[in-house]
């Protein structure tokens, strides 16, 4: 399914196969809105595909993190001033698992990364303005990450993100990237 994205702020090194995308990040790339820090920035990379509609979005994710803030995970968005991402970010020398909402300005909930070396399984659930996000580091056990409220519009753009806020060269693979129907679980449903 990754074969139907579209680039927002195409990275310099990609390539793409029938089942994995490989990324490495440019220098200054970054997802970030109007928060106390006074900056605004929306060059991050972002492999985007169109959505009509409630979805459930899946990919799997492993990238190997070498400076402050660098980041890749699930990216959803309408515009520059709205969207979400949720994954694995590299802070105060620690992998960090977090989501940043973007509803005009930038939040940032994040907390220790707990899985394995071998990456993180994101998914997303929208259903009429409701998100969920879970993580797994098997793919089996689906703990949630993020309930929050979203802007319920016809169209999202979904995909892989990643971002080097500080040096760039960051590699990141992304694949069993999936989009489906929701999955109507309850919240404490974790499979």
């Amino acid at each position: 399914m990754l074969e139907k994205g579209v680039w927002l702020n195409e990275p310099k090194v990609w390539n793409l196969t029938t089942d994995q995308l490989t990324v490495t990040t440019d220098e200054g790339s970054d997802f970030w809105q109007k928060t106390h820090y006074g900056f605004v920035h929306d060059s991050g990379h972002f492999f985007a595909q169109n959505i009509t509609g409630d979805f459930t979005a899946q990919i799997h994710v492993k990238a190997c993190y070498k400076s402050l803030y660098d980041q890749a995970g699930l990216m959803i968005r309408v515009d520059e001033n709205t969207w979400i991402k949720a994954g694995i970010e590299l802070s105060d020398g620690e992998l960090m698992l977090g989501s940043v909402l973007t509803i005009g300005s930038s939040d940032w909930a994040t907390g220790a990364f707990t899985g394995g070396d071998s990456g993180v399984w994101l998914r997303v659930t929208l259903v009429n303005g409701v998100m969920k996000i879970q993580w797994s580091d098997d793919g089996k056990r689906w703990p949630l990450l993020r309930l929050c409220n979203f802007p319920d519009v016809e169209t999202y753009q979904v995909g892989p993100m990643c971002c080097s806020p500080i040096t760039g060269g960051m590699n990141a693979d992304f694949s069993a990237f999936s989009i489906n129907p929701p999955l109507y679980k309850d919240l404490h449903d974790l499979s």
